[in-house]
């Protein structure tokens, strides 16, 4: 095909309406709340189940048809780039669709409910309606006995459609409705069993800590609005000269908002020190845990930092402490699980343990690299937490795995994509979590920031293999206690141990599937130039500073490129040769053996070490007593305060001295006028007569 014919197939791109129906993605989740919401009482629970899942199996079915769709333009586009058509390396392929405009402004653009899919947010969608699927079809069988059916699978169904605006948002302000909404909807589903006081304390909690973050996060859009006079990701990136100019202080708009919307990111995302809710949100039925743990809520932090990655490119200081404050949190949540006994609190605290690796990997710039994780972690948390709800099922709601023991002749099913999930996480080569992590490790490694240059980023490198090490370790211990060696628990209980229903168990299967093949998405480049004996795709781009950047892409960096293109120009990384790209390679492998051997060696056959390392399992047992300093610094003090103002200000003050006294001296004084004003002229005659008296007495004398 000539020039011009290339020229000319480009001018014309194909035809879609995929745009149009991309508000059907979460509308469909929110009639399925609306319809549970308002007809609970009339709704058996099976009818409810069978609503929220199809509402959410439609939901899936239009995503696939919009990325499939979105597919073959980004084909178009890529083919158009290809033959240096003018205009088409910068660009993204997307649809939108805008609902209505939503609040007008004078003088600006105004702000509308516009939904937008490009490369990354159709992988969030998939992710979310997918893994919510399965969520869901498990809860049929989960809630099955609960009391209240028709009201768990609309929060379920709210939750679902709040994530979905929130990552097919196209403004700061539409991703805020759903950002709030998920934050809503993890009170309502934490404390769903508020008739229990710790529970609902417990929702309390998360709900809280999150609108700490939250404020920040406003704080940021508005900061981001000043700076360039928009809220759409589009108007934000195209002001970059504005984003740069002098804030204060010696900071630019960007560096204040990048600091502030990644406070909002470490309240949704469960970060030091914002990360303390997380673990109390196991009060949830167990499906919940699930879903706020493994594709939604949790990652909302995550993936609006590598939508931001224009943003964050431009401040190398923010992203020095977003990499910081996730390889802290990483180790910290890793050396906290390795001490816990209750099934839920281990896959917590691993959880916030995970989005730290995640973040450090965006911090490095590597944002496909952090997305591929929120990817394959989706997949082996999910599998992770609802196997630890079928063993609470059959446990009949014990969670203390030093209650348990010899669950795989009774489990067979559990035990099995337990294992599976188990390997995947402890970074195991050839599963999913191996590729994921393997990519942060080497990203995190190579990244070249402006303070430290070699040593900083080896420096978080280590602290990133030691948390590798403890995740493989509490991983084991958490399967062998569970499964393996002679039951521990109840005599009655064991009497009534059984695999869980198909309903529940065929979710398990998938996840555990996902768990090993998922990974291959993201292959890394020193496995594909050994292996495969192929650099395909490999590209070079030029930097900001002239730089270049060998970039090896596959399936899932490939798809991601276009989102991420701007970012990457501008981030600084180095080239390793393939003997040292083997070397850390080599290294995560060693950690994860080393891990997985040691609580082989410890727990194998489900026994308890005869010893214990005495200042750091306590510390560790007692979460490093976080919960308790906050308590003393900042519960206490604030709650001192409430009580003060509450009983001296409020009712000393205001209710008695202001209103009850103001009441008072109008009352008095209606009772002496009363007494004035009796009706009988004999008393005013009195009255006047002594009146006359007092006036000549004060003359004359």
């Amino acid at each position: 095909m000539d020039a011009a014919a290339i020229l000319s197939l480009c001018q014309h791109p194909p035809a879609s309406q995929a745009g149009e129906y991309l508000a059907w993605i979460p509308l469909l989740p929110l009639l399925g709340f609306l319809v549970n919401a308002l007809c609970a009482r009339w709704l058996d629970r099976t009818a409810s189940a069978l609503l929220a899942c199809a509402a959410v199996l439609f939901s899936l079915a239009i995503s696939a048809w919009v990325v499939w769709d979105l597919g073959g333009l980004k084909e178009f586009v890529d083919t158009c780039a290809a033959h240096g058509v003018p205009g088409t390396d910068e660009t993204v392929p997307a649809y939108a669709h805008t609902v209505y405009q939503w609040l007008p402004f004078a003088g600006h653009a105004a702000i509308d409910l516009r939904l937008k899919v490009d490369p990354l947010s159709a992988v969030m969608i998939l992710i979310v309606t997918g893994i919510g699927l399965l969520i869901h079809v498990y809860s049929a069988g989960y809630m099955a006995h609960d009391k209240s059916p028709g009201r768990y699978f609309a929060y379920l169904n709210l939750f679902m459609a709040s994530m979905l605006v929130l990552v097919l948002a196209d403004s700061l302000p539409v991703m805020f409705i759903g950002w709030e909404g998920v934050g809503l909807c993890s009170y309502l589903l934490i404390g769903f069993w508020f008739e229990d006081e710790a529970k609902a304390a417990a929702g309390k909690k998360a709900f809280i800590v999150n609108r700490i973050g939250d404020f920040g996060f406003i704080l940021g859009i508005f900061t981001l609005f000043a700076a360039t006079g928009h809220f759409d990701f589009d108007g934000i990136a195209a002001g970059q000269s504005f984003l740069t100019a002098d804030f204060g202080g010696g900071l630019s708009f960007a560096t204040v908002a990048a600091v502030l919307l990644f406070v909002g990111a470490t309240g949704k995302s469960a970060q030091i020190p914002l990360y303390v809710w997380l673990p109390d949100a196991m009060a949830g039925p167990t499906p919940v845990s699930a879903l706020i743990h493994a594709a939604t809520m949790v990652t909302a932090g995550v993936y609006m930092v590598a939508r931001m990655n224009f943003l964050y490119v431009l401040t190398p200081g923010v992203m020095l402490i977003v990499t910081v404050v996730g390889a802290s949190t990483a180790i910290l949540a890793a050396a906290i699980a390795t001490a816990q006994n209750d099934i839920k609190k281990v896959l917590a605290y691993s959880t916030v343990s995970q989005l730290g690796f995640m973040f450090a990997a965006v911090g490095s710039g590597a944002f496909w690299v952090g997305i591929f994780h929120v990817m394959t972690h989706a997949f082996f948390k999910a599998g992770l937490f609802l196997g630890s709800g079928s063993v609470i099922h059959a446990m009949g709601g014990e969670q203390d795995i030093r209650k348990m023991g010899g669950l795989k002749k009774h489990m067979p099913v559990t035990r099995w994509t337990f294992f599976v999930c188990t390997l995947a996480i402890a970074g195991v080569p050839l599963l999913a979590g191996f590729f994921s992590k393997d990519e942060i490790l080497a990203a995190v490694f190579a990244h070249r920031t402006p303070y430290g240059e070699g040593w900083l980023p080896q420096t978080l490198w280590a602290v990133l293999v030691t948390a590798a090490f403890f995740t493989a370790f509490y991983m084991m211990r958490l399967y062998l206690r569970t499964f393996e060696g002679a039951f521990r628990g109840d005599h009655h209980v064991e009497e009534h141990l059984h695999e869980s229903p198909p309903v529940m168990t065929w979710p398990l299967v998938i996840l555990a599937a996902g768990a090993v093949l998922v990974g291959y998405a993201g292959l890394g480049s020193v496995f594909s130039d050994t292996f495969l004996g192929t650099h395909h795709g490999v590209r070079e781009l030029a930097g900001a500073a002239g730089e270049v950047t060998r970039w090896h892409t596959n399936a899932l960096e490939f798809w991601l490129e276009p989102v991420f293109r701007s970012g990457m120009t501008l981030v600084k990384t180095s080239e390793h040769g393939l003997a040292t790209e083997w070397t850390l390679v080599g290294a995560s492998v060693a950690v994860a053996s080393a891990g997985v051997l040691l609580a082989w060696s410890w727990y194998r056959g489900g026994r308890e070490p005869s010893f214990t390392v005495p200042v750091l399992g306590t510390l560790a047992q007692n979460k490093f007593y976080v919960d308790e300093l906050y308590d003393l610094l900042i519960v206490r003090p604030l709650k001192a305060t409430a009580d003060f103002l509450h009983v001296v200000v409020d009712e000393g003050l205001i209710d008695t001295v202001l209103v009850r006294g103001a009441a008072a001296v109008f009352e008095g004084a209606g009772w002496l006028l009363r007494r004035l004003q009796n009706g009988q002229v004999q008393f005013y005659a009195f009255v006047l007569v002594l009146g006359l008296a007092a006036m000549m007495a004060f003359f004359l004398g």
